[in-house]
């Protein structure tokens, strides 16, 4: 209850500056660390999602920064909750994402004495975290929100770590807000700019590879445009498909984990890459193997809001400091030379790309995840969201489903199993008007899948096609490349999904052929509930490529 002296509880202080900050959304699981924050919420406008596991909250939070640039935000408690939640801010570390987590925390006259659930946040997430602190002083919360905003935000984006300890909240004082913070955009340079130009007039076969963080609408649509003038091919770097309208004649597919050996070829014959936003890790790399580290065989334009990721693996030919939406705005002035001599590739790339992806491989067993691809991107609106967690499962997407839309794909470059539904949750919260599909494996969902829950209790009409192979797949395939035969810790038994989200209160429906998903999709959509789609897959169908089977004899045959 607010009081009529002027004087603010530490809680109702946090919450008017998230509320000053723009924060609508926010996820928590409840904790009496911070039971001060919650009472304010309790008046705010800001919309509270309750969830079942910290983790779940946690990369809910994640998926909202990663899809507006602003930062997500989540509550925990003390102890077990800040730990539970930190898988979600390991993925906004190396994803890149804007993100900020509250933590309760013990009484202040209580330190140091190892009490109840207590930890040392800025030693437990300061190599994970942006910034990590603690808020002694109830009068400096202004100050501190706004400068967690601003490092959340600003240079390569990141998640920051607040520890509130629970007295401090209950503090009364008198203290100014804190102004709103706007990220600041980096422009390039006029010499930036220019020997850009020389060095794009120059090559003959260059190549725009985009990824990262910090960009909008207006950017993909300024690069759209750059690309068409300049005809050149564009890739989107490990699950940043939402970068570039896959159906855009200049668009050459996704450069992720196993791509199209025609784009993989043609990235490596390329005399010019100009790389947009992307820190070039080990997914798009293809392991580190390839650009020649520290020197790259090949003249690389590197193009980064951090400063500190310019030179850190690859010594750029041309390092540009710039955030994604300004560089992009600033190639609006750049001129094609008269003559380009590279005139036909992007037409040729996307040509290979649409061959790629056109038609599901053929799979062992009666479900083909890839002609559930195909029929999804033929069938939900421009609009819809793809949600993914990690497996092999997701191989299946990025080859066959294609994004024509920012944000229309949503995954974890860190490949954390179990993001894809709290993603989902997230993203349906924000978007309520949108369709949200989650694609996820049954290792993956079992990871967070107590949140169904959560998406019933909040009637989140949410729909996961759910692909159970009985197995840990990835972990699995490199098993049998490594150990063939030796199999151990890779075999689960699952439950009957469709009975799972009928126990929550949720839809289910099983698929045991293919021909039978598109029904089975629509009832789902139709019913309004969180739903489950479950697809019962042949464990041999383990990559879009090569089979469980193919893969042991292949190991075997080479020892």
């Amino acid at each position: 209850m607010r009081s009529n002296d002027g004087t603010r509880t530490g809680g109702e202080i946090l919450i008017d500056q998230l509320a000053i900050q723009g924060v609508t959304h926010a996820f928590c699981v409840p904790g009496e660390s911070y039971l001060a924050a919650l009472d304010a919420l309790h008046d705010s406008t800001i919309k509270l999602t309750v969830c079942r596991h910290e983790s779940a909250a946690a990369m809910a939070a994640e998926a909202i920064g990663k899809a507006t640039g602003r930062p997500g935000i989540c509550f925990v408690t003390r102890g077990p909750g800040a730990t539970n939640g930190s898988a979600g801010v390991h993925i906004a570390r190396q994803d890149s994402t804007p993100m900020i987590m509250f933590v309760g925390q013990i009484g202040r006259e209580m330190r140091d004495r190892e009490a109840f659930q207590e930890l040392d946040y800025r030693a437990v997430f300061g190599t994970m975290a942006k910034w990590a602190t603690e808020i002694d002083d109830p009068a400096r919360i202004p100050e501190i929100v706004q400068r967690a905003f601003h490092t959340a935000c600003n240079g390569r984006p990141g998640p920051v770590v607040i520890a509130l300890p629970e007295d401090m909240l209950t503090e009364r004082v008198v203290t100014p807000d804190a102004r709103a913070v706007e990220p600041v955009e980096i422009w390039p340079g006029l010499t930036d700019m220019s020997r850009l130009q020389k060095l794009l007039w120059a090559a003959k076969r260059p190549v725009v590879m985009v990824g990262g963080s910090r960009w909008s609408e207006q950017a993909t649509a300024a690069l759209m445009r750059f690309a068409e003038r300049f005809q050149v091919p564009v890739t989107t770097t490990f699950r940043r498909g939402h970068l570039f309208d896959a159906l855009h004649p200049c668009y050459a597919g996704d450069f992720g984990i196993g791509p199209n050996p025609k784009l993989l070829a043609r990235v490596k014959a390329a005399d010019l890459v100009l790389l947009i936003g992307s820190r070039m890790s080990e997914m798009p790399s293809q392991s580190y193997t390839l650009f020649d580290i520290p020197e790259p065989q090949v003249k690389l334009v590197h193009v980064h809001p951090g400063s500190e990721e310019l030179g850190r693996v690859y010594h750029p030919f041309l390092a540009i400091n710039a955030s994604p939406t300004a560089f992009c705005s600033a190639l609006e002035g750049l001129q094609p030379p008269n003559e380009i001599p590279w005139k036909g590739e992007s037409d040729a790339a996307h040509a290979d790309f649409l061959a790629w992806t056109e038609k599901a491989t053929p799979q062992p067993g009666n479900v083909n995840l890839g002609a559930c691809m195909t029929w999804l991107r033929d069938n939900l609106s421009r609009d819809a969201i793809i949600t993914v967690g990690a497996g092999n499962f997701t191989g299946w997407v990025h080859r066959f489903y294609r994004v024509r839309q920012y944000g229309g794909l949503i995954g974890p470059t860190s490949g954390s199993m179990g993001y894809g539904f709290p993603a989902a949750l997230g993203l349906q919260t924000l978007y309520p008007d949108r369709t949200v599909v989650c694609v996820a494996g049954d290792g993956d969902f079992l990871m967070t899948g107590q949140d169904f829950a959560t998406a019933v209790q909040c009637e989140l009409p949410i729909v996961i096609v759910l692909y159970d192979n009985s197995l840990y797949g990835t972990i699995r395939m490199h098993q049998e490349r490594e150990y063939p035969g030796r199999v151990i810790a890779t075999h689960l038994r699952n439950p009957d999904f469709a009975d799972y989200a009928k126990a929550f209160g949720g839809f289910g429906v099983r698929v045991e052929r293919t021909e039978d998903f598109p029904a089975a999709f629509e009832a789902a959509r139709k019913s309004g509930k969180p739903s489950i789609v479950h697809l019962k897959v042949d464990p041999e169908a383990l990559t879009p490529g090569m089979s469980l089977s193919a893969i042991r004899d292949k190991a075997l045959a080479g020892k």
